[in-house]
């Protein structure tokens, strides 16, 4: 995915949480939204932007939909940013 998409999709501190959620692991779209006071749909919106960024995957159980990190594509991101900042195997963690 591209690169301005992640950066957006990073850019909003609301997905910037869902994504710090999923650190633990999957979550339903309903678990997720119990951590916010916004309706639904809103939360939805939230996990479109981040799916198109190729950020989160999901997929179906049963009834449920859940989603999960795509560490790949935050890999890229760090690497992108050490390449930009000069980091080398010895630079500091960001």
């Amino acid at each position: 995915m591209g690169l301005q998409l992640t950066l957006r999709a990073l850019a909003d501190p609301t997905r910037r949480e869902i994504l710090n959620l999923l650190k633990a692991g999957r979550l339903s779209a309903g678990e997720l939204g119990s951590h916010f006071d916004m309706t639904a749909a809103a939360i939805s919106r939230h996990l479109s932007v981040l799916k198109e960024a190729d950020l989160v995957r999901d997929f179906r159980e049963g009834k449920y939909i859940y989603y999960e990190l795509n560490a790949s594509v935050l890999e890229e991101i760090i690497l992108w940013v050490k390449d930009i900042k000069g980091g080398n195997d010895h630079a500091e963690e960001i």
